[in-house]
């Protein structure tokens, strides 16, 4: 037996329990992995609300740094031993030990630690696929990202800094604000008490951006739309403040033929290769020095829904892992 978290209904943080579970032998194509460092998403907890719904009882976790334990029959890319970090598949991460499809592991590279790959594979693959693929930023480009002091802010912040782009990005507070600087933003609007579509637009002489990356959602929408140049693209990747809902298309046309688009980690590493691809760059730039990954919240597993409550009252910053 191992112990994971679980949940038997959708809710608040007090859903999750701490329990044993049977892990059992890998199948065909899976293997079974060790989790040495467990990595804390935004996304947990739309699939523990019910905004992302699991059929229950369900565990929850999508990424994870560890140790391959054993292998199915019909794996041979993978070996006990293996060092390895995943972002996906189905949820389970919070768990001591789990069996997990074996093409949704990757290799750990030599020079990033567990608890490393951990804190970045979700965010940093998802950075990847939002600036290197859904919308490819140029040097010299002003981009504006939601949300600039969280897990994939902070990463997004130094990655575009290091492709010669000027960024802006919103926070909740000041202290927020100067974590942002320390990671490569150039701007920084406190969104608590600024207008930030009127501070993008000062910021850039009225100009605006090309592009809009936002998580936030419902609150931001609107707000976000009025930050793009004729012709530019906003990208929302989720929903912190609720998803955004039914609005008028017209609004694309009157605002300067703008695009809106919804992607996901799942659709940009559904392909095995695409998968790795995306890793590899990211394993990349963090071993180059580029971007540096920080751990700024470590809870033991037990006290998950705690980190959940945590993360929800935007008491945490950056990456948090969980330690079995």
């Amino acid at each position: 037996m191992t112990k994971a978290i679980r949940f038997h209904k959708t809710g608040g943080p007090e859903v999750l329990q701490y329990e044993d579970v049977d892990v059992g032998a890998p199948g065909p194509g899976q293997a079974r992995v060790k989790n040495n460092a467990i990595g804390l998403n935004f996304i947990d907890t739309y699939h523990r609300s019910g905004l992302y719904p699991l059929p229950l009882p369900s565990g929850l976790g999508l990424e994870a740094g560890g140790v391959v334990e054993a292998v199915g029959e019909g794996v041979d890319y993978l070996k006990p031993g293996d060092r390895v970090a995943y972002a996906g598949g189905p949820p389970g991460a919070y768990a001591e030990s789990r069996v997990i499809p074996a093409d949704r592991l990757v290799k750990i590279p030599d020079g990033i630690t567990d608890e490393q790959a951990a804190a970045m594979m979700l965010k940093g693959m998802t950075v990847q696929y939002l600036i290197r693929r859904t919308y490819r930023v140029q040097p010299g480009q002003t981009v504006l990202f939601h949300a600039a002091a969280g897990g994939v802010g902070l990463i997004a912040g130094q990655w575009l800094k290091a492709l010669g782009c000027t960024t802006i990005g919103t926070v909740g507070s000041d202290e927020k604000a100067a974590l942002a600087k320390a990671n490569g933003y150039d701007h920084t609007i406190v969104y608590t008490r600024e207008n930030f579509a009127e501070r993008v637009k000062e910021i850039t002489g009225g100009a605006k951006v090309p592009v809009v990356f936002d998580s936030v959602g419902k609150d931001t929408f609107m707000g976000s739309l009025d930050c793009l140049q004729p012709l530019g693209m906003l990208v929302v990747f989720g929903n912190g403040s609720g998803p955004v809902g039914a609005f008028d298309l017209n609004l694309l046309a009157q605002k300067g033929s703008l695009y809106v688009t919804r992607p996901t980690l799942v659709s940009y590493t559904s392909k095995r290769e695409d998968l790795v691809a995306t890793a590899s760059d990211l394993f990349d730039v963090v071993k180059s020095g580029k971007v540096k990954i920080g751990i700024n919240q470590t809870y033991a597993l037990k006290d998950a829904a705690q980190a959940h409550s945590d993360l929800e009252g935007r008491k945490t910053t950056g990456s948090t892992i969980f330690k079995p």
